[in-house]
């Protein structure tokens, strides 16, 4: 955790960045169950060629998925009908279904609107049927146009409804829909965004996103937040590998617990910003704002830590101006977020026709990204700039909608960094520490002995601190 103790006399503000890692458990380890909702975008805008690839992929998807997992596939509209299972909830994958699954898929026919809010609300309903608890639940949908058949705040009540119950990975089809809706669905429901602007690479896109999908060792896991009295919470915010804000909390126990998703093994970094009067804090005393831990959904259901917490400590200076270096790795990421808005607002103005904004925005964008070598944003901006007759970069003027697209859509991806020194890590949730001596589990994913026999645990168990 980079967490800089000391600040200006008058600082208002106290942030913090947190690396979590997520590792498989050694050795070998039951598989954590999976339950996969594929929502195939059937309106008329998927033209015969669209809606044949769109099949293609969505037939590939359901190779990729293991026998025993629970499986839906919902065809979305301006309505939403669920085509597999016929009898309605999730069918278990064997072959027999799966062969089945493909055929519905296969007799799809385009027609009607679009109304994605109304996919995601059935897949919620889908996954609320999911008896067994620590499932992972996961949805993936495409769509090849706006969200013309409902209104935004019908839109954003349905992701209110489904924030935390599972998380969907959405993509843009061809060159008629919009990032912002796109990105907006996937920082709800922790997911990513991509645009697939070439219709027949849909299906190896979802043959590794499916696949990636079944490496996810945590069902759901949260970040604890105990504060101070005197600190409340300002943001937290998702920084690697996708930027996203994280606006749904949830009190839990005197903490507050920040919904972080489902997990492969994989590391991500969170910004934690604190805001505070200066006057209620002692000056040159080194005090706890905030104490962190990590809580994961286990097995039976039940949310317990998965780390031992860490202290988020705060010193206010004498010397008003105090002339504190910043932190370089917080400098870093409020330049990629800016990066990122830049971004979004080049191909936004591009893609109303405003030109001249898109310009600016192109050359900050562009400035931005080789500071950061952030070489993959970098390539993207590039390739719709050209040098304008004074002698500054601009937008191509023939550059596509897809590009812009991309452009859009990817401007929520940061470039990984190792992790830091110091993290929070959480192994394979799908095991509890089980006593080699009596086969006791243990009640406490960070217990040290057993509470049967005494007998201690050791390192390496599932579930470490590091």
């Amino acid at each position: 955790m980079d967490s800089p103790a000391d600040l200006p006399f008058d600082e208002r503000r106290a942030d913090a960045l947190i690396t979590v890692t997520a590792h498989s458990a050694a050795g070998p380890s039951l598989r954590v169950r999976s339950a996969q909702v594929l929502i195939m975008d059937r309106s008329l805008s998927m033209s015969r060629h669209k809606l044949d690839e769109a099949k293609r992929a969505m037939r590939a998807a359901i190779d990729t998925l293991r026998d025993g997992t629970l499986l839906a596939v919902v065809a979305g509209n301006h309505q939403a009908e669920v085509i597999f299972p016929p009898t309605g909830g999730l069918a278990v994958v064997d072959a027999r279904s799966r062969e089945d699954a493909k055929l519905r898929v296969a007799g799809q026919l385009a027609e009607g609107g679009t109304a994605i809010g109304q996919w995601l609300d059935r897949a919620r309903d889908l996954f609320a049927s999911v008896e067994s608890p620590g499932t992972v639940r996961h949805a993936v949908l495409y769509t090849d146009g706006k969200d013309e058949h409902e209104t935004p705040e019908q839109l954003a009540e349905v992701l209110a409804a489904c924030a935390d119950r599972f998380i969907c990975h959405a993509r843009g089809l061809g060159e008629d829909w919009h990032h912002d809706e796109l990105l907006r669905i996937t920082q709800a429901l922790h997911g990513t965004a991509e645009a697939v602007i070439t219709i027949a690479d849909l299906t190896e896109d979802f043959t590794r996103l499916m696949r990636e999908a079944q490496r996810i060792v945590v069902p759901r896991l949260y970040l604890g937040l105990r504060l101070n009295s005197r600190f409340r919470l300002a943001f937290v915010r998702q920084t690697r590998p996708t930027e996203a804000d994280l606006t749904v909390c949830q009190a839990r126990g005197g903490e507050i617990h920040v919904p972080l998703g489902s997990w492969p093994a994989e590391s991500r970094q969170y910004q934690v910003s604190l805001r505070f009067d200066p006057d209620t804090l002692a000056v040159d005393e080194l005090m706890r704002a905030a104490s962190v831990t990590l809580h994961a959904e286990f097995p039976d259901g039940t949310r317990r830590p998965c780390s031992e917490s860490a202290a988020m400590a705060v010193r206010r200076r004498a010397t008003p101006g105090f002339g504190i270096v910043r932190s370089p790795d917080l400098t870093r990421v409020e330049n990629e977020r800016e990066l990122g808005m830049a971004m979004r607002a080049c191909a936004d103005a591009q893609l109303r026709g405003d030109l001249d904004r898109a310009d600016r925005e192109l050359r900050l964008a562009t400035g931005l990204a080789e500071s950061l070598k952030d070489t993959a944003r970098l390539r993207l901006l590039r390739a719709v700039a050209t040098t304008g007759p004074d002698g500054r970069p601009r937008l191509r003027r023939d550059a596509s909608r897809g590009q812009m697209l991309r452009i859009g859509v990817d401007s929520t991806k940061t470039v990984s960094r190792p992790a830091e020194p110091r993290e929070l890590s959480v192994r394979d949730t799908g095991l509890l520490r089980v006593c080699p001596r009596c086969d006791t589990t243990a009640t406490s994913p960070t217990a040290k002995f057993c509470e049967e026999c005494g007998h201690p645990f050791g390192a390496g168990g599932p579930v470490d601190a590091l």
